[in-house]
């Protein structure tokens, strides 16, 4: 965040003080705004002050303007605010949001009714997507438990314990119930995966998804625990699959990997951009054997991940941000689109060279998937 203004009441540029009523309107909607724009990252606020400039709206805003009022959020808000005629500033949001485009974001500001323009920006209450859609069928049904595995080496990691930190906030936020493992060695983790799996086949009618976390060092394909022990990832992938685990037939089953792939680093490139995630089967229809599935992974195949001995992995980071920021509204592929969005657009530096890096999603899902 850019920062906040406080208080105070807004003068005219002659120096004389509107009414009270006045004062009072364009003070409420300074803070609408303000509240709209903190919710936009670095790259879309850079593409809000150059898409304000061309606006089919009187009077027209100058870069010079924009350069010594709009610099910051709350400046820019206050500009917006005092700049435009009555009524005005909504439309312009609308046009400048629209060409983002942040449409999402609209319905704020497309009613003209004073109790729409007196709502704070309820970030985990907008309209989800599906909302939107034509049939219950078109989402999975997740009213049922949700289960999740933690799974986290902090040895030799820092950064890890607020990992940690980050995912339980997360998980409890999503309403899932989880089980903790701490620095495991093989055997441990094979076991506690094996009874996390056959718990979930115990209660196989109350399930409704499943997701498992594992964070570690690691090579392409495997993640390394205590004792540098390797486990294949299609192993434990192979666990939760439509044979193994009938619980999960027809249900979401979400891996988020925050491990390295391999040992490439990508510098980046420079852009022009400034700088700135067993029944008779006879009878029953068939599955893959892997259906349903949802990987998440921190970086490319054979590269490098990211993480801070202070604030933790990056990819963990940005996910604990976009979803604060903007709730549950969105399908699980969409939230991770968002969190890849911020990855992508934050500069990073690796013992002093730049580095980048972009998060890759696999899925096999056959529906939308909301927390």
């Amino acid at each position: 965040m850019e920062g906040s203004l406080g208080g105070g009441l807004l003068s005219r540029s002659d120096g004389s003080r509107p009414p009270l009523e006045t004062t009072l309107a364009m003070e409420e909607l300074r803070e609408r705004v303000q509240k709209t724009l903190d919710l936009l990252t670095p790259l879309e606020l850079k593409s809000f002050r150059a898409c304000l400039k061309k606006v089919d709206e009187e009077p027209r805003m100058s870069q010079l303007r924009l350069e010594l009022e709009g610099r910051n959020i709350p400046g820019l808000a206050q500009l917006l605010a005092k700049y435009y005629p009555p009524g005005a500033a909504p439309r312009v949001l609308i046009k400048v949001l629209q060409q983002l485009p942040r449409t999402d974001l609209l319905p704020l500001w497309q009613s003209d009714s004073a109790a729409a323009a007196r709502l704070a920006i309820p970030k985990k209450i907008l309209k989800r997507s599906y909302d939107c859609v034509d049939s219950d069928l078109d989402h999975y049904d997740l009213s049922g438990r949700r289960q999740a595995f933690l799974m986290c080496v902090k040895k030799n990691r820092p950064g890890a314990d607020q990992d940690v930190l980050l995912m339980e906030h997360w998980l409890g936020q999503c309403q899932f119930e989880y089980m903790l493992c701490t620095d495991p060695d093989k055997k441990e983790l094979q076991d506690k995966l094996t009874s996390f799996r056959d718990g979930l086949n115990e209660i196989k009618d109350q399930i409704s998804c499943c997701l498992v976390t594992l964070m570690a060092h690691g090579e392409k394909g495997f993640i390394k625990v205590k004792g540098d022990d390797r486990v294949s990832l299609e192993d434990i992938f192979e666990m939760f699959n439509n044979k193994n685990c009938p619980a999960l037939h027809k249900k979401p089953k979400i891996f988020i990997v925050q491990a390295c792939r391999g040992e490439k680093r990508d510098n980046g490139v420079e852009t022009d951009d400034e700088p700135m995630d067993s029944d008779d089967i006879s009878e029953k229809g068939r599955l893959p054997t892997f259906s349903d599935y949802f990987i998440v992974y921190p970086t490319q195949p054979d590269h490098v991940a990211l993480r801070h001995p202070r604030t933790g992995s990056v990819m963990i980071g940005a996910m604990t941000e976009v979803f604060r920021e903007h709730g549950n509204k969105w399908h699980i592929a969409d939230f991770f689109t968002k969190v890849n969005n911020r990855v992508v657009h934050t500069d990073y530096r690796l013992h002093e060279e730049p580095i980048k890096v972009s998060l890759v999603t696999e899925s096999t899902l056959t529906r939308f998937v909301y927390f």
